[in-house]
C-alpha cells in the first residue's frame, strides 16, 4: 500500500502541475511529463495484474482450506481443483467447434490401418474451416461478377489511372492556389518560357493601350519599359508593387483588384524580359537609370 500511495501522489502531481504552471514555466519538460505519465500507467497496470494474481491465489488457498475442512484428502482436493479449471460445458463447446468427439467415443473413429501400433482417427474437417472455405468460394464468385462480368467497379490498373488523374487535378489546384499567394515580398525573377508567355498574354490584354505592343511606351501615357530607366524602381519586387497598387495621380491604375497575384507576377517578369529589345519609335527615357 505504501508504494501504491507513492505512485498515486506522483501521478496526481504530474496531472495537477501543468494546470498551475505558467506557459513555458513548467518544472518538467513536456517529454519528461509524457514519459512519467506512461510509466505511471504501466506501473498501475502491473499493480492491478499483481493484485488479481494475489486474489486468485487467496481464493485457491481458501478453497483448499474449505475442502480440507470437509474431510477430503490432498489427492481428492487436487482432483476437484483440476476439474474446476476445465468445466464440462467448455469442453463440449470446444469439441463441437472442432467437430471432434470425446475421448470415450474415439474408438469408433479408428481407421483400419496402423503403423508401429499407431492408429489414425477418421475425424471430419472442422466446421469453422469448412465455413471459411465456403466463404472464400462465395467471395471469388462475387469478385468475378463485380469486376470481370458486370464491371461494376474498376480493376487495379483502371483504379490506378483514376487515382493518378485525381492526384494531378489536386496538384494543379494546389499550384494555382500557391501561385496566388505571391506578393511583392516573395515574388522571384523568372525566365521560364511558360511564365513569360502567360505574362505576355496579360500584358497584351491589359497593358498594351498605355505601354504599346512592344513595351515602347506611349506619349502622354505609359513610359518605355525596354530601357534602363525606371520611375518607381526596376527590381522585380518594385515592378510587382507598381502593378499591384498602381500610382496615385498617374494613369497607372490599381491592378491588384482586377487580376490575380500570379498574373501580376507573370506580367512583371514579362516586363523585365523586355529590357534591351530596342523597339522602333520608343519613348524617351524617364526616371532613374538602374543597373539590371
Amino acid at each position: 500500500m505504501k508504494y501504491i500511495r507513492i505512485l498515486l501522489l506522483i501521478g496526481l502531481s504530474t496531472l495537477i502541475q501543468p494546470v498551475f504552471a505558467e506557459d513555458d514555466h513548467s518544472l518538467l519538460s513536456p517529454g519528461t511529463e509524457n514519459y512519467l505519465g506512461y510509466g505511471i500507467i504501466v506501473a498501475m497496470l502491473v499493480l492491478f495484474i499483481v493484485a488479481m494474481l494475489v486474489i486468485l491465489k487467496a481464493i485457491k488457498v481458501l478453497t483448499r482450506i474449505i475442502l480440507k475442512s470437509e474431510g477430503l484428502s490432498e489427492e481428492e482436493i487436487a482432483t476437484e481443483l483440476k476439474s474446476a479449471k476445465a468445466p464440462k460445458k467448455d469442453k463440449e463447446v470446444w469439441l463441437k467447434l472442432l467437430s471432434l468427439k470425446p475421448m470415450s467415443e474415439e474408438k469408433s473413429l479408428e481407421m483400419e490401418h496402423e503403423f508401429d501400433g499407431i492408429k489414425e482417427l477418421d475425424n471430419p474437417t472442422p466446421a469453422w474451416f469448412m465455413y471459411l472455405f465456403y466463404a472464400t468460394i462465395a467471395f471469388a464468385v462475387c469478385y468475378l461478377l463485380i469486376y470481370h462480368v458486370f464491371r461494376l467497379a474498376p480493376l487495379q490498373y483502371a483504379e490506378y489511372k483514376i487515382e493518378m488523374t485525381q492526384a494531378e487535378a489536386a496538384n494543379k489546384a494546389y499550384l494555382a492556389k500557391a501561385g496566388n499567394m505571391v506578393d511583392e515580398t516573395t515574388v522571384k525573377l523568372s525566365t521560364d518560357p511558360a511564365v513569360l508567355a502567360d505574362g505576355k498574354t496579360v500584358f497584351m490584354t491589359n497593358c498594351l493601350a498605355c505601354h504599346g505592343a512592344q513595351g515602347q511606351g506611349m506619349i502622354g501615357l505609359g513610359p518605355n519599359l525596354t530601357d534602363d530607366y525606371w520611375l518607381h524602381g526596376g527590381k522585380i519586387s518594385d515592378v510587382f508593387k507598381t502593378i499591384k497598387y498602381g500610382v496615385a495621380g498617374k494613369t497607372m491604375p490599381v491592378w491588384g483588384k482586377q487580376i490575380s497575384a500570379k498574373q501580376i507576377a507573370d506580367v512583371a517578369n514579362y516586363v523585365k524580359s523586355l529590357r534591351g529589345t530596342n523597339p522602333p519609335n520608343a519613348k524617351a527615357p524617364e526616371g532613374v537609370k538602374e543597373a539590371n
